[in-house]
Order: C-alpha cells, then sequence, then structure tokens
C-alpha cells in the first residue's frame, strides 16, 4: 500500500498570479506543491487532503492546463478525500462570473465522493453573481489579486488556520 502524503496544493496558472498565490499558502500550510500542467492523476490520488487552485477566464471557465486535466478526474475516486477549492477571479472585469471556475472543480470532485472543505462567507466582495456561492458562502476561498490584492494575506491567513482544523 502506497504513502498517503499530508497534503497536495495543485495549481493552475496562466499569468503567474494563482501560482504566487498558491507558493503564500504552501508557505502557511506546508504540505506538497504541484503544478497541474507537470503531475498526473495518480501522484493526486496518493493524497487524502487536498487543495486545488485555479483562476477564472472570460465567462467562468476553467483555466487551460486545469481545463486539459479536468477528463483525468472523471477516472478518479475521491471517496475519503477532503479537497478545499482556492479560486482567484477579477469582481470588477468579471461580475456575472466571479471565481466560477472553483464551482466546475468543486461540483467534479463532489460527484466522485470527495468532500469539498473551506468554504468562506461571501461577505467582502463586490460582484453579482458566482457559481461557486452556495448557501451564502464560496466552495472555498475566492481571491481578486486585480482588485481586492491587499485583502489576500489576510485571507489566506484566516482559510489556511480553517483548513488545519478542517484536515485534521
Amino acid at each position: 500500500m502506497e504513502h498517503v502524503m499530508p497534503i497536495g496544493i495543485v495549481y493552475g496558472s496562466s499569468t503567474g498570479n494563482t501560482k504566487d498565490v498558491a507558493v503564500k499558502l504552501h508557505e502557511m500550510l506546508g504540505g506538497n506543491l504541484h503544478d497541474i500542467s507537470e503531475v498526473d492523476a495518480e501522484t493526486i490520488g496518493r493524497y487524502d487532503k487536498l487543495v486545488f487552485a485555479t483562476s477564472t477566464w472570460g465567462a467562468g471557465d476553467l483555466q487551460d492546463d486545469w481545463e486539459v486535466f479536468l477528463p483525468n478526474l472523471d477516472e478518479m475516486d475521491f471517496a475519503g478525500k477532503r479537497v478545499a477549492i482556492l479560486g482567484l477571479g477579477d469582481q470588477e472585469h468579471y461580475p456575472d462570473a466571479f471565481a466560477d471556475a472553483m464551482a466546475i472543480l468543486a461540483d467534479k470532485v463532489e460527484r466522485q465522493g470527495g468532500l469539498i472543505v473551506g468554504l468562506t462567507p461571501a461577505e467582502g466582495y463586490t460582484y453579482e453573481k458566482s457559481r461557486a456561492v452556495r448557501n451564502g458562502r464560496f466552495l472555498g476561498l475566492a481571491v481578486d489579486e486585480d482588485s481586492q490584492s491587499g485583502c489576500t494575506d489576510e485571507r489566506l491567513h484566516g482559510w489556511a488556520e480553517r483548513l488545519r482544523r478542517e484536515f485534521a
């Protein structure tokens, strides 16, 4: 039987913002950091605690590298796994699809038997709608490096503390 690693942080980044935020989270939370364009399903499958980090593009699309990897998630069993979603978005330029990509990953993980953890309140943001909000909470942590970058470190710190408890 393979050893299950503590926490896997898996990110996809086109401009570098998601990578930068994932690196900050990694420094706070520990675990292992992986670029989705350089990892395989078997590696992800070894973790029982995961953070998936993605940005939202255009009208609610998943980041390119995640989009390429997405079919692999259909073949994975997430039963017994806890997955937190970190989603970058732009509330100012895309207020009607803010951080929507979080929902794409969360829905896939849940369909494959995983438990989404790390939900956060939707207050403190200025957007019109988001598929990533359910019952007044984001399906993880929403970060806006374009118009609220000053909030990122504080939000990440609080989220990392929450994930330590929820991953315990």
